[in-house]
């Protein structure tokens, strides 16, 4: 084998070995970044998913504006959402019933720290009107 030959293989073989050391930072960032994000967008979720349900109960059942920001908040504290009680916004409008809540949620991501904002809401319609 030539020198120029043998200079090759081992230059392919340190190229090899630093793509495969890149890759497996990337894969690694991105799956400690996916355990900080994916529980904030899960928790997001569930709590529009309970506003939507309440506010059909909500106009169905008659509820108070105190009674139906109780049931949201207990989800609120199940959770783990940093919002306050008053934050959530009960509205009745012409057609039914309007559920909202703003809330913002720090993030750490070690060398980066941002705070991301969140707004689920839900409307019913009260057929009865």
């Amino acid at each position: 084998m030539t020198q120029l030959a043998k200079e090759s293989q081992r230059s392919q073989r340190g190229a090899g070995k630093l793509k495969a050391i890149i890759y497996t930072a990337i894969l690694v960032v991105g799956v400690f970044m996916s355990f900080k994000i994916v529980p904030l967008y899960v928790a997001a979720y569930q709590l529009k998913d309970k506003m939507a349900e309440q506010a059909r109960f909500a106009v169905v059942n008659r509820y108070s504006d105190e009674q139906i920001r109780d049931i949201i908040f207990k989800t609120v504290q199940d959770l783990d959402i940093p919002a306050k009680r008053e934050d959530i916004k009960v509205e009745h409008t012409n057609h039914g019933l309007r559920i909202s809540l703003d809330y913002t949620t720090p993030v750490d991501f070690v060398v980066y720290q941002t705070v991301w904002n969140f707004a689920p809401a839900s409307e019913a319609v009260d057929i009865m009107k």
